[in-house]
Formats: structure tokens, C-alpha cells, sequence
């Protein structure tokens, strides 16, 4: 999966719009974070803290919570070696709970 890949897959989620921050790209859907570009392998998807639990149990490979994000609501996706499914899941779950948000 390459960024590319989540910008078509963030994109095509209603209300989300691409961004960018640093010359980095992000999701938001009506301001609120989905997603954002750490570095070209990367991504950082919003995360409930059950979910993240879960994903990061299940998917060790794809999915990892640096000691930065430790204390958020974020999970850090490996996109090169992720699995890319869990990795579409992630990101309509973000969608989902930033959409319940508002």
C-alpha cells in the first residue's frame, strides 16, 4: 500500500478531504483528523483506544503505538508491510468515530 493508496481510499469516504501540513498530507473530515502522512511509509489513523488495542494485538506487524502517541487517540500504520484490509478498516474506523463526533 503507498500513500496514494490512502489518499483514494480516505477520499472516497464522505466528507473527507485532503489536506496538507508541512508538505505532508491529511484527512480530515469536516477538520476532524482521520489520517495524516508521518513519512513515506507511514500513516497515523485515529484510533479509539479499544480499537487500537485490538488492531495493534492483531495485526503486530501493521500496526504500532509509539511512545508519542502513547497517551492519543492514534494508531501508526507500516503501509509497506501492513496488512492493507486491516489497514482500510483502520481508516473507516477513524472516519466512523470522528463522524460520530460531530
Amino acid at each position: 500500500m503507498t500513500i496514494d493508496d490512502v489518499g483514494r481510499l480516505a477520499g472516497a469516504l464522505a466528507g473527507v478531504r485532503r489536506t496538507t501540513r508541512d508538505g505532508l498530507a491529511e484527512w480530515r473530515y469536516h477538520g476532524r483528523l482521520v489520517a495524516r502522512q508521518l513519512d513515506h511509509g507511514q500513516v497515523v489513523i485515529r484510533a479509539e483506544f479499544e480499537y487500537r488495542d485490538s488492531v495493534v494485538r492483531q495485526f503486530p506487524a501493521t500496526f504500532s503505538i509509539p511512545a508519542r502517541f502513547a497517551r492519543h487517540m492514534m494508531v501508526v500504520a507500516d503501509l509497506a508491510a501492513g496488512d492493507h484490509g486491516a489497514i482500510e478498516d483502520a481508516l473507516e474506523a477513524a472516519w466512523q468515530l470522528q463522524r460520530s463526533a460531530g
